[in-house]
């Protein structure tokens, strides 16, 4: 048998007014709708809890030790409901992100700048992981939703694309393919080549090019992210081959991007989410303002 809510309540406002008159008053119900309450919250008790004479009302010694009770009941309540309303209206509450950490680095800082100037009660908190481990984060529930490199559609997550950038050579300005108008991905030395390693989202894809041109899908440097691979190819040792998007901002007048062709490989960047369970609205309201954002930045 569940507990009578509305008739705890009702107990509450006779108790604290000493009145059926104004309490139905209060609680915009009639005399005998408010006595209805009370009867039925007395029989779910098994107690009286009231005793009503023509002059007063009064607590039984039931009544008494059940009060206090029954107002934090009341109360908890009416605090809960009214947190939940203002969620709903304020898109307030925690936020729990999974992207990659270049776009940690780039882009993500100025949506989410916006985004506490918007919501200044909200707190948004960060899960730097490589490659498909967002997607695993997101799949897990450790995150509301990510960013990631997009991959064929899967039935338990939904996706909506931010950017598709060509792949490119990154490279110092002094390097020999730096002033090339273009290169074609059969023209690279495997000695001559930054790749990345680990979980990188764009590893698959740019092994099994180079694999294509003849070329070991490892060059002569391998690093785990992309900032350690924009740094290696700034010193001019090597050149990276990176999303378009990545140089825009990081180490700026130290590198130079030459497209990649024959052919011109993309690089898709997509917000992730679980399909079957909605956005809480403050997750619901930074995921709204990254779309517009059209965040472009590459993946450790």
């Amino acid at each position: 048998m569940h507990l009578p809510m509305d008739d705890v309540q009702a107990f509450v406002q006779v108790a604290e007014l000493g009145s059926f008159t104004r309490a139905a008053d209060r609680l915009a119900l009639t005399q005998t709708g408010l006595t209805r309450r009370i009867q039925r919250l007395e029989a779910f008790v098994g107690l009286p809890l009231l005793d009503r004479t023509s002059r007063r009302t009064t607590l039984t010694a039931a009544g008494r030790d059940f009060l206090p009770l029954a107002k934090r009941v009341v109360e908890d309540l009416t605090h809960g409901l009214e947190r939940l309303r203002t969620t709903a209206r304020l898109s307030a509450g925690d936020v729990t992100l999974a992207t990659m950490p270049a776009v940690a680095y780039q882009r993500l800082p100025m949506v989410l700048a916006t985004y506490a100037r918007r919501y200044p009660s909200n707190r948004v908190m960060l899960l730097e992981r490589s490659g498909a481990l967002v997607t695993e984060a997101v799949r897990r529930g450790d995150a509301e939703f990510g960013i990631h490199i997009g991959q064929d559609p899967q039935d338990d997550l939904a996706e909506d694309l931010l950017s598709s950038d060509p792949l490119v050579l990154v490279c110092h300005p002094a390097h020999a393919l730096a002033s090339r108008s273009a290169v074609a991905w059969a023209e690279l030395r495997e000695d001559d080549l930054i790749t990345l390693g680990g979980s990188s989202g764009n590893r698959a894809q740019v092994e099994m090019q180079l694999a294509r041109v003849g070329l070991p899908g490892r060059g002569r440097f391998v690093v785990e992210n992309t900032p350690s691979a924009m740094a290696l190819a700034a010193t001019g040792v090597a050149a990276a081959i990176l999303p378009s998007a990545t140089g825009r901002g990081l180490l700026s007048g130290a590198l130079v991007e030459v497209p990649l062709v024959e052919p011109v490989l993309h690089r898709r960047l997509s917000l992730v989410r679980r399909r079957r369970e909605a956005l809480t609205p403050a997750a619901a309201a930074l995921y709204r303002m990254l779309l517009p954002a059209r965040a472009s930045s590459d993946e450790e």
